[in-house]
């Protein structure tokens, strides 16, 4: 049986909250990883993200099993689920496994369903929103349907995300992904029957649309992070100009695309990185280590 408590013990917070900004629409949350001894925290990054592999992978059931069998073949089993491909670099699971941690972390959500335990076939990458969670009580809860870019160029990830907003926030589509969704949701928890009504059929979108957000995350390259070493005031004032600059260009994408509805609350998660091809390869790293426990 699922035990509510293992959703209240989290990883230790590792990345900063340095914006804060719900005066805006689509709100937006910068986080920051930070330095030591003059280097950005690439390593000491994967090792935090990896805290939350257990409950980003495993089904709610298998999470409270973790306390009570073999933990160690639990975990090796929810880092194979991620991928065994050696090719790598341009996976998604890692900016999904950021967004889910993010989420969890600030606004203390819920996981609905893990999409990555039904793959159908290792390696195979999971088609939908890249996160399904719900904030607050049973009674009272947010759907939030998170999409991520883990990118190394901003206005890629921009453009790129808006695009598949359109196409996911379409009614045909809404309704194939809830109908597949409904079918994976673990009874257990203590939202399910609330969620399942919430995803019925016969539930009006306008319904849905009421409860729902979405979470966007967005990684890239920043000059801001590679011109420092140390989060000093000119630091903290440089990255919040830059985040500024980029919620800017994310607001002036999503007013030109009639296709997102106006009703759904976004939110905007931005996540600077130092070089994403050091930070991919120090996942990998990781997760191989995990297989192989």
């Amino acid at each position: 049986m699922f035990n509510p408590a293992i959703l209240i013990s989290k990883p230790v917070p590792f990345l900063k909250v340095r914006v804060h900004r719900d005066d805006l629409d689509p709100t937006l949350c910068g986080l920051c990883v930070g330095y030591e001894r003059d280097k950005w925290r690439t390593t000491q990054l994967a090792q935090h993200i990896f805290e939350w592999l257990p409950e980003f992978a495993l089904t709610p059931s298998e999470w409270g099993a973790i306390q009570h069998s073999n933990s160690v073949e639990l975990l090796r089993s929810a880092a194979r689920r991620v991928y065994t491909s050696k090719k790598f670099e341009n996976r998604g699971e890692f900016g999904e496994l950021l967004l889910h941690a993010v989420v969890r972390q600030v606004h203390n959500s819920i996981p609905a369903i893990s999409k990555i335990y039904y793959k159908t076939a290792d390696n195979d990458t999971v088609k939908g929103f890249d996160a399904v969670h719900v904030v607050g009580p049973p009674d009272d809860m947010e759907l939030w349907l998170g999409e991520a870019k883990f990118y190394k160029e901003i206005n890629s990830a921009i453009r790129e995300v808006v695009e598949e907003l359109e196409t996911h926030l379409d009614t045909d589509y809404l309704r194939a992904e809830f109908s597949l969704i409904t079918g994976k949701i673990d009874g257990s928890i203590p939202h399910a029957d609330n969620l399942k009504k919430l995803l019925s059929p016969n539930t009006s979108l306008d319904d849905v649309f009421s409860r729902a957000c979405i979470p966007v995350l967005l990684t890239y390259d920043s000059s801001c992070v590679a011109s420092h070493k140390s989060c000093d005031n000119k630091y903290e004032d440089a990255f919040k100009a830059e985040l500024e600059v980029h919620h800017a260009k994310f607001l002036d994408a999503l007013a030109k695309n009639k296709g997102v509805p106006k009703e759904i609350a976004i939110h905007l998660f931005l996540l600077p990185l130092a070089a994403k091809e050091a930070l991919i390869a120090a996942f990998n790293e990781k997760l191989k280590s995990w297989q192989n426990l």
